[in-house]
């Protein structure tokens, strides 16, 4: 705190990261641990110290005077004294209260304070929002009944006070398999180490007297193309129970399927699928989010659900989780006995939910930065460039004169991205290219002119499957799709993404838009990720936001302006 510091550590808990500071990579990386980043300008990128983000640093083993001790040796002045005792405050919530069964009634479970405050006891009694829970006072502790385990664990995170649930796992039913060694296609198999490391911090530890430790429900988060699948796979024989597995899509379902398959002992007919196609209930079954919570009417019950109780599941494994559904949260709330892993390449949410899966699935458990998995060539090295599309006069008159959600349509269907398409298709001719988009229109058009395949949310699933396979052979170059592709498309081979228009500000589609070029490339070649945005735009505007999470995790974006010489006098028709 000499005046030299890479950051100012203000009262509103904001952090301010200097970027041309010397020490600004180190200092991202430290910050990135107990913070989340909100905003990157050009000067100083802002970090926000939250009671989640230090939630999750104690569940990592961080203490309070570990994060005190690191943001004084980062600031450039004294850290405000408030912004120290309110750290200490939140970093020794998580923990003060433990959740464990009832030695009296099987039924019951019960808080009980870890530490010397029992005035937090009383304090918990004259809640209101804990009224519903029907907690009972016993001398040191609060009874309630079993089955409002995880809805107290919610609420309880809303109020500032996550639980530590010590109350132990059903171990379901058992399943007898073992991971391969060598793959049926001859290829030896063995885990990496950071995968090895993330089924331990998920499992903790399992001795003969059944499951013990600390682990058994929690989020591992890595970065697409890291082998998330292999630390569920892992996990599911580390545990050896039958278990469930919810993902995004029926092309994912069936990636699952194909894995499970190629990397254990397990048969073809010990592994379903449960999706619109076929309702296959096994002891390892694959479903979707969709087919869950889906119901013909809003007033109707979600007939679906059911599957979560159709076999004495020992995991559930929610891949993709920060795409959990609010029913499908409801439905976890009732099954805390179950152990939960839950996978995924962010924890943002766009919903700020993130409380809930913190809650309901778990603490974040593990974690590897992206950039230190491109070091060890385990993904690929990604150069990211924002290229500043023009607007033609004719567009900019009419963007003007819109309103709201029309302005952004407007500028994210600029024509002139098409012209910039073909100028990058030409750059890289020789490669496989993922033209991805929002607005359907927009994608048609840009398929048609490219001559390339199309596929949307309306394409059948037997023609997505020979689209995606036909450009994993190479048969052609160029596949245009829509969101469909943000999720668990392993495409191997796509080196080059276009992102032509996105959802707003979404940091999650950004970071897994940019993850479907991220499999290392047999050739090591860098992959490329161009994102095509209007300038001064509200679509520019919101590019800012939908990067952040990649620059937190060290990705830089090159800008590049736009050639307007040949712009003059440019209509909608004539740039087409």
């Amino acid at each position: 705190m000499d005046g030299t510091g890479a950051c100012i550590v203000q009262r509103d808990f904001t952090v301010l990261l200097e970027k041309e500071h010397p020490g600004f990579e180190q200092a991202k990386l430290q910050l990135a641990r107990f913070a989340e980043l909100v905003k990157s300008p050009a000067l100083f990128h802002t970090y926000r110290i939250t009671p989640l983000s230090l939630w999750n640093a104690a569940a990592s083993g961080w203490t309070a005077d570990d994060v005190v001790e690191r943001l004084r040796n980062l600031a450039r002045w004294e850290v405000p004294g408030k912004v120290v005792s309110d750290i200490r405050t939140w970093i020794s919530r998580y923990g003060s209260l433990a959740l464990v069964k009832s030695q009296d009634a099987p039924n019951t479970f019960c808080l009980k304070i870890r530490g010397t405050d029992p005035s937090l006891l009383r304090q918990l009694e004259k809640e209101p929002a804990l009224t519903p829970f029907r907690l009972e006072r016993d001398g040191s502790r609060l009874h309630f009944p079993a089955v409002f385990r995880g809805l107290l664990k919610q609420e309880m995170a809303r109020l500032g006070y996550p639980i530590i649930d010590e109350a132990g796992y059903h171990s379901g039913h058992t399943l007898s398999l073992a991971l391969r060694s060598v793959l049926p296609n001859g290829q030896p198999f063995a885990l990496r180490d950071y995968q090895v490391e993330g089924v331990q911090a998920f499992a903790g530890s399992i001795t003969s007297d059944g499951y013990q430790g600390n682990g058994g429900s929690g989020v591992i988060v890595l970065p697409c193309g890291a082998g998330k699948t292999v630390i569920g796979i892992a996990a599911l024989e580390r545990l050896q129970c039958e278990t469930l597995i919810l993902t995004s899509n029926v092309t994912s379902v069936r990636q699952w399927i194909a894995e499970i398959c190629q990397k254990t002992t397990l048969a073809r007919e010990e592994v379903g699928e449960y999706s619109g196609d076929m309702k296959q209930v096994r002891p390892v079954t694959v479903s979707t989010y969709q087919i869950l919570t889906h119901r013909h009417r809003k007033e109707e019950e979600f007939r679906h659900m059911s599957l979560f109780n159709e076999r004495d599941w020992g995991l559930i494994i929610y891949d993709e989780v920060h795409l959990l559904p609010a029913p499908v949260f409801r439905a976890t709330a009732d099954i805390q006995a179950t152990r939960r892993l839950g996978l995924t390449a962010t924890l943002v949410r766009e919903d700020g939910c993130e409380r809930d899966v913190f809650s309901l699935i778990g603490p974040k458990l593990y974690e590897v930065p992206w950039r230190d998995l491109e070091k060890c060539g385990y993904i690929a090295k990604v150069e990211c460039q924002e290229i500043q599309v023009a607007m033609s006069p004719s567009l900019r008159e009419e963007y003007e004169a819109a309103q709201g959600r029309d302005k952004f349509r407007i500028a994210a269907e600029n024509p002139r991205k098409i012209v910039w398409l073909q100028k990058l298709l030409r750059l890289h001719e020789d490669r496989q290219v993922l033209i991805i988009g929002q607005y359907l229109q927009q994608l048609t058009q840009v398929a048609g002119v490219l001559h390339a395949p199309l596929i949307t949310g309306s394409t059948p699933q037997e023609e997505r499957v020979r689209l995606f396979q036909g450009f994993r052979e190479r048969r052609f170059q160029v596949l245009v799709v829509s969101k469909v592709a943000n999720f668990a498309v392993d495409l191997p081979d796509a080196s080059v993404a276009v992102q032509i228009s996105g959802s707003f500000g979404s940091r999650q589609e950004e970071a897994q838009r940019l993850g479907r070029i991220l499999r290392p490339k047999a050739t090591g070649d860098v992959a490329y990720f161009y994102s095509l945005v209007s300038v001064d735009s509200r679509e520019q505007h919101f590019a800012l936001r939908r990067q952040l999470f990649l620059v937190e995790q060290g990705y830089e974006y090159s800008i590049r302006p736009d050639d307007v010489s040949c712009l003059d006098a440019v209509s909608r028709r004539e740039v087409l």
